[in-house]
């Protein structure tokens, strides 16, 4: 977490201090063994407590969003462009942005029959590729990046990005998901 808010802070001191009034309260057992398990369990239950508030105020109090995001393919280097913008909407700062960005080839749609799906190629090109090349030809590729960064509150970051693109996707559909901390 690159930024903590005021809110972050004042979950962390709360935790601190019900640590401590559990050690506190746990200083009235006289078995040394039995204090010291204590001590640990409390520590425990704390430290977990507050790293999973954290994990959830990290995500209720940074808020992005995707504004605009376009693309387009350079067939000269089979790549594919993405630019956008990405816009803080939240009160506080954020301290990254990443896109995630799913290429997901789909060549074929359930219950159509088009012209392409009447003839199937009997395979006798393919004896002259190796093993290796016509088994790694995945249907998804998945790229994470950063768009933007110290993003203040209500600012907005333009990015452009580059990504590999498949020669072989033929209709491809893209999700995209961003992700602020």
């Amino acid at each position: 977490m690159i930024y903590l808010t005021v809110i972050h802070w004042l979950v962390l001191l709360f935790f601190l201090a019900l640590f401590l009034l559990l050690v506190f309260i746990s200083k009235k057992e006289t078995r040394r063994n039995v204090f010291w398990s204590m001590v640990f369990a409390s520590f425990l239950v704390t430290s977990t407590a507050a790293l999973f508030s954290m994990f959830v105020l990290d995500k209720y109090t940074k808020k992005g969003k995707l504004l605009s995001i376009e693309n387009h393919r350079v067939l000269r280097t089979e790549e594919i462009v993405f630019k956008g913008s990405v816009q803080n909407v939240g009160k506080f700062k954020i301290g990254r942005c990443k896109l995630t960005i799913k290429l997901i080839n789909n060549p074929v749609e359930s219950g159509k029959l088009s012209g392409g799906q009447i003839y199937q190629p009997s395979g006798f090109g393919n004896f002259f590729q190796s093993h290796k090349e016509r088994r790694e030809r995945p249907n998804t590729v998945k790229k994470e990046f950063v768009v933007a960064r110290y993003l203040e509150p209500n600012e907005i970051q333009p990015f452009t990005i580059r990504m590999p693109y498949p020669p072989y996707f033929k209709k491809t559909r893209l999700v995209y998901k961003l992700h602020c901390h």
